[in-house]
């Protein structure tokens, strides 16, 4: 088939997908309409989750399922646009990894409102300012964000959805590699990069900022300069990327947490977040974990912070294979309440991104 051929085919089919896009928009929005009248969330994420596994399994390719998976999104974003405006907060400011995590998550066609610290994301959350929020919670090299930890300990928010992003770091400046004089960056960034600054930029001066943003931000305003950040930072700041993918680990990536009000109900894949203290004595750690093992949950996570509240007291975050509303899982957490002096269920959301 020749090229004009093609080209009209390809016009077409265009004109299908323009029609059948408009059909799918019309029935959501008569889905959004009888959720909104019947008091239920807009979002919901085990749908989402069921949808993408849903279009992965009917993909025959060419298209990658990521590929297919990132229209998807865009779609679904577009239509949760129409159905109400949705504000979604984030630990920013704009361009940081935080802010890609809820692009990733929500699409680009809902409201993204910035706040300058993770108890500020919770706190626009909880008096329903906006609808959801993203804040990091681990990396995979630097461990977890204790202030998103600790924040759980006196907020009635849900754990709704995760967010795994394969964080990429760019050195991104306005001059050539050899004439870098000072890199701006945040302490994590820096952490994550230090064997390729080891190696190709010794001599530089390093210079920690607030964010990666503010770094890009930095770096803009002198030639000599450069900084640690990622693509849209770049793009926002108007630099050339003049080294990609900088990261010592190249499987580096960062898991985000979607804040909520309410849980969404058991996909078959979920994973359920808990936190807990237990009573000073001797083996309570171990009698108290053992709800899980006598149930066979596969506990994926374990942290422990200092509760705040007394001195040599601790309360553990635990991650479980499963929904609290799965027979299993709501033994074992009936038991570990029985050993406990605190129990509180984080929420459940979907296992995987």
């Amino acid at each position: 088939m020749k090229i004009d051929q093609q080209r009209k085919a390809i016009d077409k089919i265009d004109a299908q997908i323009v029609k059948l896009l408009n059909d799918r928009t019309r029935h959501v929005l008569e889905i959004g309409k009888a959720k909104i009248a019947a008091g239920e969330e807009i979002y919901a994420p085990h749908r989402e989750s069921d949808l993408l596994r849903r279009i992965r399994k009917l993909n025959p390719g060419p298209i990658a399922d990521d590929s297919l998976s990132a229209i998807y999104r865009e779609v679904m974003s577009s239509a949760l646009a129409l159905q109400k405006t949705l504000t979604i907060a984030f630990l920013g400011p704009e361009a940081t990894f935080t802010h890609q995590a809820a692009i990733r998550r929500f699409g680009s066609s809902l409201i993204y409102s910035p706040q300058k610290t993770i108890a500020d994301v919770f706190s626009e959350v909880s008096r329903n300012h906006t609808e959801y929020g993203v804040v990091p919670v681990e990396n995979s090299t630097e461990g977890v964000v204790t202030h998103t930890l600790d924040m759980f300990t006196d907020s009635d928010l849900k754990i709704v959805a995760q967010v795994l992003l394969p964080i990429q770091h760019y050195l991104i400046g306005k001059s050539r590699l050899k004439s870098i004089k000072k890199i701006y960056s945040h302490p994590q960034a820096f952490a994550q990069c230090r064997g390729w600054l080891r190696e190709n930029l010794p001599q530089a001066e390093y210079i920690e900022s607030s964010s990666t943003t503010r770094a890009a931000e930095l770096a803009a305003k002198d030639k000599t300069a450069a900084a640690i950040a990622s693509e849209l930072a770049a793009g926002r700041c108007k630099l050339r990327v003049l080294e990609p993918g900088i990261q010592d680990s190249s499987t580096n990536t960062t898991r985000f947490l979607v804040l909520g009000r309410k849980c969404s109900p058991s996909t078959g894949n979920d994973r359920t977040s808990v936190m807990f203290s237990t009573t000073d004595k001797i083996g309570a750690l171990h009698q108290a974990l053992s709800a899980f093992r006598n149930h066979k949950l596969n506990m994926t996570k374990i942290e422990s912070r200092p509760s705040r509240r007394k001195a040599w007291e601790y309360f553990f975050y635990v991650d479980i294979e499963g929904h609290a509303e799965d027979p299993k899982v709501a033994k074992a957490i009936k038991k570990l309440s029985d050993q406990c002096s605190f129990v509180k269920v984080l929420g459940s959301y979907p296992n995987g991104d």
